[in-house]
C-alpha cells in the first residue's frame, strides 16, 4: 500500500494543478470541450492510449495487467452545474463547478499517473478502465434535446450515452467517488423521469379582445397548482419529488401568452414509484390545459434509474477507507437521499459504489459552494480508490469474484435495461378536442 500512496504523493502537483484548471475552465454536459481537451492532453502525457467518444466529450483508457480477471472502471465526470451568482462562475454562461466534478477529474488523472508508477499494479489481475464522462447534471434539456434531434446522442445523460455506445462493454464493477464535505456512503438515491411540457394556446390583443384567446400562462399555473395539490398522494416512503421551472411563460406583454414551455423532473427511489407519481404528475398538468381549452405536449424522456450501491462494494470501500485514511472517520449510513445521478443506471445492472469524499464546503449546486481542502478532494481521494482497485483485483482478483458472483442486477444485459427505459419514454399532445364539446386524454 505504500508504494500506492507514494505513487499517489510523487504526482500531488499534477493533480492539483488540474483541480484549479477545471475549476476556472467550467463547462456544462456535452460541452466540456476544454475540460476532456486537457484530461486527454494529460493522459497522453502520462503514455496512454485513450479512445475518445465520437462527437461528443470525454474518454476512457484501459491498463491491461496481462492476467485474466474482471475489469473494473474507474470514472470522474467533467461537467458543472449553472450558478449564475456563484462569484466565481463564467460571466457569459453561468457554469460553475459548485458540484466538484473538478475533484472528481483530478483525481481520475492523478489514479492514472500513480498507476504508471513501478510496483503499483504489482499482483494484480484483470483490467482496469479509466473513464472521463461527460454530463452527468441534467439540465439545458433542450441542447440536448437538439443533440438527439441530430442524431448526435441518444441519452441526456453522459453515462447512459457510454453505455448505449458500449463504452462500458466489458466492465464488471465500477466505482466513482463524489466530492462532498465528509467521507460518506448511502445506500440509495432516488432516480427520476424528465419532463418537457408545452402548453398551446392562442394569442389574442391582451387589451382589446383577451377573451379571443386561450391563455398557456394561465393554463400552465394550473396545472401546476394542480401538481401541488397531489402532493399529499404520494408516499413517503417513495420519496417523491416534483420541482417544474417555467422555461418561457410568453412573448409579449400585450399578448395573451400562446405557448408555455415547462422543465420538471418526477424523482422516486424505484421506478414503479416513478412510473406511479409521473401518472400523476401527467394528469394534474392535462387537467390545468383542459380548464382553459388549451392543448398540452408531454416529452417524458427516462432520466436516470435508482441508485443501489452494492453492499458487498459498500464493505469494500469502508475497508479501503481504513486502510487509506483512517483519520477522515469514513460513514456509511442506509438511508435514500433525494438526489440522482446517472451511476443509478449502471447499478442497475452490475455492482457499484458511488461513495463522497470530502474537502468541499458550502451548499451543493449553490453560490457559496468551494473546494476548500484539494488534499482531501484529491489526493486522499486518490490514494482510497487505488486501496479499492487494490483488494478489488489482487489475490487473483478474489474479492471481485465474489462481488460479481453475488451480486444480483436487476437487468440481466445492458440492452435489456436500455429497452426498458426506452419503453417509459413518450412524446405527444395530450388532449384532442371534439366538435361535440368532448374531449378525448392521453396520461401515460
Amino acid at each position: 500500500m505504500q508504494k500506492i500512496f507514494d505513487a499517489v504523493d510523487k504526482h500531488r502537483q499534477l493533480i492539483l494543478d488540474a483541480e484549479r484548471y477545471i475549476w476556472k475552465n467550467a463547462e456544462t454536459g456535452y460541452k466540456e470541450f476544454k475540460t476532456s481537451k486537457y484530461l486527454e492532453d494529460s493522459f497522453e502525457k502520462l503514455g496512454y492510449d485513450i479512445t475518445r467518444a465520437e462527437n461528443i466529450t470525454g474518454f476512457y483508457t484501459d491498463i491491461d495487467t496481462g492476467i485474466d480477471g474482471p475489469t473494473v472502471l474507474i470514472m470522474g465526470e467533467l461537467d458543472s452545474v449553472i450558478c449564475p451568482s456563484h462569484p466565481e462562475a463564467n460571466n457569459e454562461t453561468g457554469a460553475v463547478h459548485s458540484c466538484g466534478h473538478n475533484a472528481q477529474t483530478a483525481t481520475l488523472l492523478g489514479i492514472a499517473a500513480a498507476l504508471k508508477e513501478d510496483g503499483v499494479t504489482d499482483n494484480l489481475c484483470g483490467k482496469i478502465r479509466l473513464c472521463a464522462v461527460p454530463a452527468e447534471e441534467m439540465l439545458e434539456i433542450e441542447f440536448r434535446n437538439e443533440l438527439k434531434a441530430k442524431g448526435i446522442i441518444k441519452y441526456l445523460g453522459g453515462k447512459t450515452e457510454f453505455l448505449y455506445r458500449g463504452y462500458f462493454d466489458g466492465v464488471d464493477i465500477a466505482f466513482m467517488v463524489h466530492t462532498a464535505d465528509t467521507y460518506n456512503c448511502v445506500k440509495t438515491n432516488v432516480g427520476f423521469m424528465n419532463k418537457n411540457i408545452t402548453y398551446k394556446g392562442v394569442s389574442a390583443h391582451a387589451g382589446g379582445s383577451p377573451w379571443e384567446g386561450k391563455n398557456a400562462l394561465y393554463a400552465a399555473t394550473c396545472g401546476i397548482n394542480a401538481v401541488n395539490a397531489i402532493r399529499e398522494t404520494f408516499k413517503e416512503n417513495d420519496a417523491v419529488r416534483v420541482h417544474p421551472i417555467i422555461t418561457n411563460g410568453g412573448a409579449i406583454v400585450n399578448a395573451i401568452p400562446e405557448t408555455v414551455t415547462i422543465e420538471s423532473y418526477v424523482r422516486g427511489n424505484s421506478f414503479d414509484a416513478i412510473i406511479d407519481a409521473n401518472q400523476k404528475v401527467n394528469s394534474a398538468l392535462v387537467g390545468g390545459a383542459l380548464s382553459l381549452g388549451t392543448n398540452i405536449e408531454i416529452k417524458d424522456a427516462f432520466g436516470y434509474a435508482p441508485l443501489n450501491n452494492d453492499d458487498n462494494m459498500i464493505s469494500l470501500a469502508k475497508e479501503a477507507a481504513e486502510i487509506a485514511i483512517p483519520e477522515e472517520n469514513f460513514k456509511y449510513t442506509n438511508i435514500c437521499t433525494s438526489a440522482s445521478t446517472d451511476m443509478g443506471d449502471l447499478s442497475s445492472i452490475m455492482p457499484v459504489v458511488h461513495p463522497y469524499a470530502g474537502g468541499s464546503v458550502g451548499t451543493s449546486h449553490g453560490n457559496n459552494y468551494y473546494i476548500e481542502d484539494p488534499e482531501k478532494a484529491c489526493i486522499k481521494n486518490a490514494k482510497w480508490q487505488l486501496t479499492m482497485l487494490n483488494l478489488l483485483l489482487r489475490d487473483d482478483a478474489k474479492r471481485a469474484k465474489q462481488i460479481i458472483s453475488e451480486f444480483k442486477p436487476l437487468f440481466a444485459t445492458k440492452n435489456e435495461y436500455l429497452s426498458y427505459i426506452d419503453s417509459l419514454s413518450s412524446d405527444a399532445e395530450r388532449i384532442k378536442y371534439n366538435d361535440d364539446g368532448t374531449a378525448n386524454v392521453i396520461i401515460k
